[in-house]
């Protein structure tokens, strides 16, 4: 089966003799999900692999880092942090048009909605108790002994990251959103001192970037690294907590009005108290600032999805092209937040 968006052809050419048991020819079938970068599975007679690569076309700066992806996920073989195996990454552009990068294909369970609404009620508490550990597990991981030490700048995380989302925003701006304006700026003047924690921050962590195990409860894979730097871990607590606060269903994915005591579902604080736990800590002081953050980032990258589809460079176009109407939506709730 070849696919449009792949050169099959071409990949196989290159990996013949790159990845082991990888034998000639090659299918080639593409991923639904994901607005980023294109995700394929590659299959050979019974065997088959995921590919990963950036899209095609002009992108912005530093965006679609397959090859962040996977120096950090190989870091991460041997840690208490799930992921694939890493086996190939491809730098030249000549080969497909785009770096890209092959791995493990994990067969598990996935959901895209934090409701859970194919377990059981009394099942779906275990679910939360494993997002949470393995968050904090990437939160505990020893930067210098798995060699990422120096995956991202030393430095205040929200100053760097607050001027990088907003330049990007700005390189993908279509018209002047006053609440996205009003964010910007009460973010810039609210940034907390340094309290010393740098970690690994996944940077896009929530139950449809997981992969379960089919018979329990436990994380299989954390997928989708495209975002992970080292920094401040909060914003990665606070990216779980704006992601509930959506409303459910398939566009916001969120929990919004969920009844989770009768759903059998974590409460915001439930979570951060276990998180707190975890990591030893006695709680966590401006929550709201953390929360803002994670809203005004995810509208910076809806925009930037937005953008790419008028241009023609969604993985997504159709779904794409409807995101830009969430820029908005993201920044009023970042303001909510605020308060």
């Amino acid at each position: 089966m070849s696919n449009p968006d792949l050169d099959i052809d071409a990949v196989g050419r290159y990996l013949a003799d790159r990845i082991e048991g990888l034998t000639l020819p090659l299918s080639a079938e593409k991923f639904a999900v994901g607005q980023s970068n294109p995700t394929f599975r590659l299959s050979s007679g019974e065997r088959s692999w995921v590919l990963r690569r950036k899209p095609p076309g002009v992108l912005l700066k530093s965006a679609h880092a397959v090859d962040r992806e996977f120096r950090v996920q190989r870091a991460l073989a041997s840690s208490d942090v799930p992921v694939p195996a890493m086996y190939h990454l491809c730098e030249d552009d000549s080969v497909i048009g785009s770096a890209f990068y092959v791995m493990e294909e994990i067969k598990g369970r996935h959901f895209d909605d934090p409701r859970l609404k194919g377990i059981a009620i009394p099942d779906r508490m275990a679910f939360f108790e494993e997002i949470n550990r393995v968050l904090a597990a990437i939160h505990s991981i020893d930067l210098r002994a798995v060699g990422l030490q120096d995956y991202g700048p030393d430095g205040n995380y929200y100053r760097r990251q607050i001027d990088r989302w907003v330049k990007q925003y700005r390189a993908s701006e279509t018209e002047v959103i006053a609440p996205m304006e009003e964010l910007i700026k009460w973010l810039d003047q609210n940034i907390p001192a340094e309290d010393g924690q740098r970690t690994l921050v996944h940077g896009d962590y929530r139950i449809d970037n997981m992969l379960f195990d089919s018979d329990s409860a436990r994380c299989l894979a954390v997928l989708d690294w495209e975002l992970s730097t080292t920094g401040h871990p909060y914003a990665d607590l606070a990216a779980v907590i704006m992601q509930w606060q959506m409303p459910p269903g398939g566009e916001g994915r969120g929990l919004a009005g969920v009844d989770r005591n009768a759903e059998g579902l974590i409460s915001d604080q439930a979570f951060i108290d276990m998180y707190c736990q975890r990591r030893g800590l006695a709680g966590i002081d401006r929550f709201g600032f953390y929360l803002s953050f994670a809203f005004f980032r995810m509208a910076a990258i809806l925009q930037g999805v937005y953008k790419r589809a008028l241009d023609g460079n969604a993985s997504d176009p159709g779904r794409a092209k409807t995101f830009g109407a969430y820029v908005t939506v993201f920044a009023q709730n970042g303001l909510k937040a605020a308060e």
